[in-house]
């Protein structure tokens, strides 16, 4: 082929490239893009190409909040039986020994003052609380508060320079919004993983139970018989034993969620990870530490999720929302004028779909503070203002010197010497007593208190959060003054 030839060919070429360049660039790639299958009808494709959607960046998220989460390590004390020779062993007698049990999970700063928010379950029946900053230093941290409802409790710590995170809304949480999960999974200390928000409001009756939770390590002297609050967000973003406690943020690096638990059967992420909302979070964590527990308020209704089989069962207007089965006396929902067979659909603008959703939008409510509650009934919108009251039909704060008052009593957590001598696993002494509901109901000096109402107790903190989940009467059960087995009932 001689020279020339070859030179036109070229041209051709690239004068053919040039007119098929401007072609394609005047091309509208936003259109119907069509892909034939052999000889099966064409399947549309619509939308923009991918390059046009920018990557998420992580790296200010990640910046921010890395140096606001601390690795938490607990210390308690378990009590076993063991042999302490073959003899013993020999011959079936055992003996109680106390056996120093490590835990470990995550938690967030929140303010310049040392305040750390983590779960209850982290610092439960502990003993000792040791922090890790992320810059390396080791402090002690006393407990502020816990509330088993939430599964939220404060810790603090003294220090100065500390960084901590600024609370974000969980609200604005889509389905579908990139999160990152900051924490200490396995020990493995300022681990951040990335994922997204997979459902909203999810209720995996996990908070109180004491066999169930699938993270971290459960206290063996937890007590049971708890009901518990949740409205998880459900993240795929990577969380193991160890994130409990730890943050979930936004991509501005805002706290919008608490890491708490994983769906798994080995123990380990499996791809489903669940995190309180900071709408609860928040409201738990400033009534902690404002009154030293939190200011629990009720709707005052029993109700269910609405499913489809309660719709053909009921005949309901709607598929989705809270059913009331019940109204409670002088509650604020039976007074406005909510009846049983209504359904709950909105509450102050926000949709209500579950009964999560309900409980999301209460929480962060005080006593006195009123509600615009939206209803279906038999296909009418309704719309009620509701008076929120606590469980005893009350609308004022309590802090934790009212309540004491309250009952009229002085407690203390029995030493671990004492569980020992007494051969119990856990109790409150009441050290003095006053005029109140205690001296009342006839209990004594030196009394102490094991059980409420079938719950076991474990410190006192536990005896006010039974009393005031209690709208019946209330069983307390315990070893008197001197070292029998007593008990009290006071309606």
């Amino acid at each position: 082929m001689n020279s020339k030839r070859i030179f036109g060919t070229l041209l051709i070429a690239i004068v053919g490239s040039l007119i098929g360049i401007g072609i394609y660039s005047r091309f509208d790639h936003s259109k119907t893009v069509i892909v034939q299958k052999g000889e099966q009808t064409p399947v549309q494709y619509t939308g923009l190409p991918a390059s046009t959607f920018a990557a998420p960046d992580f790296r200010l998220a990640a910046e921010k909040s890395i140096h606001a989460v601390v690795h938490v390590k607990t210390v308690s004390q378990v009590k076993q039986y063991g042999y302490d020779n073959i003899q013993d062993w020999f011959f079936g007698n055992p003996r109680q020994m106390n056996r120093e049990m490590t835990g470990y999970g995550s938690g967030v700063i929140i303010d310049a003052e040392g305040h750390i928010i983590t779960n209850n379950h982290v610092i439960e029946g502990s003993n000792s609380i040791e922090v890790t900053l992320n810059d390396g230093r080791v402090l002690k941290a006393t407990i502020v508060g816990r509330d088993p409802q939430t599964d939220v409790a404060v810790i603090k710590i003294k220090a100065d320079d500390l960084q901590f995170l600024t609370f974000g809304n969980s609200n604005e949480l889509q389905v579908g919004d990139w999160v990152l999960a900051v924490g200490n999974p396995f020990n493995l200390t300022s681990t951040v993983t990335a994922g997204i928000v997979s459902a909203k409001g999810r209720n995996i009756s996990i908070i109180g139970s004491k066999s169930n939770n699938p993270f971290e390590r459960q206290n063996p002297n937890q007590a049971q018989n708890r009901t518990g609050i949740e409205s998880f967000i459900q993240t795929d973003a990577a969380v193991n034993p160890g994130n409990s406690g730890g943050a979930l943020v936004n991509l501005q690096g805002e706290l919008v969620g608490i890491n708490t638990a994983i769906a798994s059967q080995t123990g380990s992420y499996t791809g489903y990870s669940f995190a309180i909302p900071v709408t609860i979070v928040r409201k738990v964590v400033s009534d902690i530490i404002e009154f030293g527990e939190v200011q629990r308020v009720v709707i005052g209704i029993q109700g269910r999720t609405v499913t489809p089989e309660l719709v053909d069962k009921e005949n309901l207007k709607v598929n989705k929302g809270v059913y009331v089965t019940d109204l409670t006396q002088d509650g604020g929902a039976l007074k406005t004028g909510l009846k049983s067979g209504d359904v709950i659909i909105g509450l102050d603008g926000a949709k209500i779909t579950s009964m999560g959703d309900l409980q999301e939008q209460i929480v962060p409510h005080r006593p006195g503070d009123k509600v615009i509650v939206m209803v279906d009934r038999k296909g009418d919108e309704k719309e009620f203002t509701v008076i929120l009251k606590t469980q005893s039909g009350d609308t004022k704060t309590v802090g934790s010197s009212e309540f004491w008052a309250y009952l009229g009593a002085d407690l203390e957590k029995v030493s671990d010497k004492d569980l020992e001598k007494l051969n119990i696993d856990g109790g409150v002494r009441v050290t003095k007593i006053h005029d109140g509901k205690f001296k009342d109901a006839g209990i004594p000096e030196g009394f102490v208190i094991t059980n409420i109402n079938r719950a076991e107790v474990q410190d006192v903190q536990d005896v006010r959060s039974y009393i005031e989940r209690i709208t019946g009467g209330v069983f307390i059960e315990g070893i008197g003054p001197d070292g029998k087995n007593d008990y009290y009932f006071r309606k």
